[in-house]
């Protein structure tokens, strides 16, 4: 409109002219895919070119974890398909909708709320911005929305069998230790898994299974001492599940005198790779989330009109894979490749733990 009040302030001499332009801008206005906030409103099927993507990570985007983790595949995403991101790290776990309808304000057309604790907010700003996003772990297909809100799962229990094959295979002491710091699904998923894997080298293998607390994903101090312990009990390969508690369950792994039968204690990471700030030469390996993929996926799928319509997964096939450090020798990696082929294509199926008590009743068991 701006363009043809231009045109007629230009010449009265022009006015045909100038209304015809007027009618073709509204036209082009009213059905091309320019407008953010004219993003998903009619459900799949109604693609938006997406020029503007935008993230919120619950804490600062340092932790070589889950929040960093979430930043750089976003921005990676964006980078490959030539958009702009926004993000907004530290946001916290309580109401983030002041910053959602800030964010909307900006005119994305994809928002990634990367935690599940942001699982109701995101959905009603999605219905009243009209903007597409993601949600965390919220029930797979049962909380996609066509066109607004699309789940994200992880089959991170898959990842972990190669953890725990890499485990049985480097204890010394035939005792391992997983660390978690929460009451968490994924915690619980991974701990099922890696138990699964150790079990399929050595059945006899010793495991021991400690939680730092409900949520205490930031309590370095508390993945420190509770670390600590289980070295303390013979574990001499640490599987630790923490976020921010990590770099307290990784200091305790460098600052330990190995149990009786070892010569030194290890440490498996999950979701970053902290491999650059080893300088003990401790960290064994890390299950690495790269959500680039499934990022990418969301974009494409905005502008395909088909966001919301299937559940992503974060699987060995789609960004998860085990961190390979120079202390895996040769014959343990192939081990571990021939064991991911087989979940890849089928042929082994990894448990699926849901919480912390099944995990301890599948340990208590022996199986």
């Amino acid at each position: 409109m701006m363009r043809a009040g231009r045109l007629l302030k230009a010449s009265t001499s022009v006015l045909t002219l100038a209304l015809a332009v007027t009618l073709v801008v509204l036209i082009v206005g009213c059905g091309g895919r320019s407008a953010g906030t004219a993003s998903p409103s009619s459900g799949a099927g109604a693609g938006v070119e997406v020029t503007k993507i935008a993230v919120i990570t619950p804490e600062k985007a340092n932790d070589y974890g889950w929040n960093q983790q979430a930043v750089a595949g976003a921005e990676a995403a964006a980078a490959a398909a030539g958009v702009e991101c926004i993000v907004q790290d530290g946001a916290g776990y309580g109401d983030i909708t002041p910053i959602m309808n800030q964010l909307a304000g900006d005119d994305p057309q994809l928002i990634f709320p990367w935690a599940s604790g942001y699982n109701t907010v995101a959905p009603q700003v999605a219905q009243q911005a009209r903007i597409a996003v993601t949600v965390n772990d919220a029930g797979s297909d049962s909380a996609n929305v066509p066109g607004l809100v699309n789940d994200v799962e992880t089959n991170s229990q898959n990842g972990a069998y190669l953890a725990g094959i890499l485990a049985a295979r480097t204890t010394s002491t035939g005792t391992v230790a997983i660390v978690a710091s929460a009451e968490d699904l994924n915690w619980s998923k991974m701990a099922g898994g890696f138990v699964a894997g150790a079990r399929s080298v050595t059945g006899g293998i010793r495991i021991l299974y400690a939680q730092i607390g409900q949520a205490a994903y930031a309590d370095a101090a508390g993945g420190k001492r509770v670390t600590a312990s289980a070295i303390s009990g013979g574990a001499d390969v640490v599987f630790g599940m923490g976020d921010g508690s990590s770099f307290g369950m990784m200091q305790a792994v460098e600052t330990a005198t190995p149990p009786k039968g070892a010569d030194k204690v290890w440490f498996i990471d999950v979701i970053g790779d902290k491999s650059p700030l080893d300088k003990k030469g401790v960290y064994l390996s890390s299950v690495v989330w790269d959500f680039t993929p499934i990022m990418s996926e969301a974009i494409k799928q905005v502008e395909a009109g088909t966001f919301g319509t299937a559940t992503y997964w974060l699987n060995l096939d789609s960004g998860m894979s085990l961190l390979r450090t120079r202390f895996i020798p040769a014959d343990v990696w192939v081990q571990i490749e021939t064991a991911e082929k087989g979940i890849v294509e089928g042929s082994i199926t990894v448990p699926v733990m849901k919480s912390s008590k099944a995990v301890k009743a599948m340990i208590a068991s022996g199986e």
